[in-house]
């Protein structure tokens, strides 16, 4: 078992502040977990920064399950979690818990599901089965069509009321946590002093109990992010630069130099052995 797990997220509640972010393949999880992070989080966001769609609801189990296991191969620690994707839990409950329990063999030790009193029954049950359940309200991405676009919630009191309810139905069905997207800082405080377990935020201010962040946005890969996201690093730029680099090196003729390959130290040596192989070639030829 990792040292990081759902109870010792929920215990952090008050106490420390978590930290989650994305990852999606081994050498990303490997150095999110170096760094000390608390959830590794394989979230179906790779939909649009990993293969380029414009939104997630193309995310297939197959590609969270094939994600999932290369990350949880690479973390030691941190609390590895993987998204649900869209379709993979709305149609049953049966169909939900299949789907759970396959993101659990490929090395989750939890999953997340968006939306909160709509699917109570669903986190009660996986919970009742010893899968850990994180839910996910506030700008649910995939009910993205359904809220009118990606845009900050909470501002109404229908809004303030659904995002409770969901926090509350979560809470009282047994999830560790719960992810509070692009809501009013005001309403994610009052969220936050509501319910027994963590929230954790993106885009939703100071006083939720952790904060969770996409990689490509961290690290500057993208030349945009989100508004609520701080670049900490303009990796993409680096990245473009060393290639060209590497490019105007190679066709210039600079690399490889000489402590980059390996010849023969004794030239004639080299020339008896390469005339040998090709005698011997020549006469299989014949």
């Amino acid at each position: 078992m990792r040292e990081v797990t759902p109870k010792k997220i929920r215990e952090m509640k008050g106490k420390e502040k978590i930290t989650m972010v994305t990852a999606y393949d081994y050498p990303s999880a490997l150095l999110a977990d170096k760094a000390g992070i608390d959830i590794v989080f394989v979230g179906d966001s790779l939909g649009m920064v990993v293969y380029g769609d414009n939104n997630t609801l193309n995310v297939t189990m197959e590609q969270m399950v094939f994600h999932t296991r290369a990350v949880a191969r690479a973390v030691k620690r941190a609390l590895v979690l993987a998204d649900m994707p869209f379709s993979s839990y709305e149609v049953s409950i049966e169909e939900g818990v299949k789907n759970a329990v396959r993101l659990i063999q490929a090395g989750a030790d939890a999953v997340k599901i968006e939306g909160g009193a709509d699917h109570e029954k669903l986190v009660r049950k996986l919970v009742r089965m010893g899968i850990p359940v994180m839910g996910h309200t506030g700008l649910t991405p995939q009910r993205y069509l359904r809220l009118g676009g990606y845009r900050i919630t909470g501002e109404t009191e229908e809004e303030i009321e659904e995002i409770l309810r969901d926090a509350k139905a979560l809470d009282r069905a047994g999830a560790f946590a719960v992810v509070l997207e692009f809501v009013l800082a005001d309403v994610a405080k009052l969220v936050t002093e509501e319910v027994s377990i963590p929230t954790i935020g993106i885009g939703a201010g100071p006083y939720v109990d952790g904060q969770v962040l996409v990689w490509h946005d961290l690290l500057g890969i993208y030349e945009s992010s989100p508004p609520f996201a701080k670049r900490y690093a303009e990796l993409g730029k680096i990245i473009v630069e060393a290639l060209s680099q590497y490019n105007r090196e190679v066709k210039a003729g600079e690399f490889p130099s000489e402590e980059h390959y390996w010849g023969y130290q004794n030239r004639e040596e080299f020339k008896k052995k390469a005339r040998r192989a090709l005698e011997k070639l020549r006469n299989l030829r014949s």
